[in-house]
């Protein structure tokens, strides 16, 4: 008797499931954001007082007078785009809402470029705990030392943030100082995910793609890591003149959606930021 082999058929979902990609922007809530720019300039003040000290009267019985420092710091923007188009037939034809997919998608590239902006001006930051090691407490107490050296407003914690790969994440939640009830208000393996986990005053933010890490390409034996004051760093964007276009061209049949926007960052404080390299070659897939 021969086998009955059946005449199978497929079942296709028709709602779409997104890949993984990294589709938002962590870093714009943690930088001073100027979001009205016309030009292609965005300049930021930083004033101090130069580490001036109070002086007594001079010989001739007068106040010694002297002036503030005032420093403008350019961030230079530039357009960026990304513009995805598909037929119409390969929408008809395809399994799920094409259409759909296309505006989630195109967000998150601009979403992502945003980030790699604001990472690359943390790039150029000098102030650094030494060579890769694997995160610590010690590490982590060092950085915060050498921006309080350095006068730092460490204490104001809305505005204190530390930048970390998911590698540095997964060591210091293996840290008890870090998980344990006893020294944390927000403990980190109960309840929801949250974006910040909150611990020795820094909003922690964990980022796939910062530079030297595996996310971003690279071997992770060296990725650079950041704990930083939010006045260190500006973002500039044209929040009003980000276009958003989505359309179907008639004459050549196809459907598109294009998102633009003009951006830029800029580093105004260097001894704000200090880079923390670390090791995560321990924890990278074999």
């Amino acid at each position: 008797m021969a086998a009955d082999t059946g005449a199978y058929q497929k079942k296709y979902r028709q709602e779409l499931i997104l890949g993984f990609e990294d589709m938002q922007s962590r870093l714009r809530s943690t930088v001073v954001v100027e979001a009205n720019v016309n030009g292609n300039e965005a300049e930021f003040l930083v004033s101090d007082s130069n580490g001036a000290t109070a002086t007594t009267r001079g010989a001739d019985g007068l106040l010694v007078a002297r002036s503030d420092r005032n420093v403008q710091n350019t961030a230079t923007l530039a357009e960026w785009h990304d513009l995805v188009r598909k037929t119409r037939f390969n929408i008809f034809a395809s399994q799920g809402n094409q259409t759909r997919l296309m505006q989630q998608t195109t967000m998150g590239v601009i979403n992502r470029k945003i980030d790699d902006d604001i990472i690359a001006q943390l790039d150029t930051a000098t102030l650094t705990t030494g060579s890769a090691v694997s995160a610590s407490l010690a590490q982590t107490m060092q950085a915060r030392t050498i921006l309080g050296d350095n006068f730092a407003p460490v204490d104001e914690v809305d505005n204190m943030f530390g930048l970390i790969s998911p590698g540095y994440m997964g060591e210091l939640m293996q840290l008890r100082e870090f998980a344990s009830a006893e020294y944390v208000d927000v403990k980190p393996f109960t309840g929801p995910a949250r974006k910040f986990l909150r611990w020795a005053g820094i909003n922690w933010i964990e980022h796939p793609r910062l530079t030297g890490s595996v996310g971003a390409g690279s071997s992770g034996a060296s990725e650079s890591c950041y704990i930083y004051h939010r006045n260190a760093m500006g973002h500039a964007i044209d929040k009003d003149g980000a276009d958003v276009a989505v359309g179907y061209d008639e004459e050549q049949d196809y459907s598109y959606c294009r998102m633009s926007t003009f951006m830029g960052s800029k580093l105004l404080q260097n001894t704000g930021i200090v880079k923390v390299l670390h090791d995560n070659s321990a924890n990278v897939a074999s």
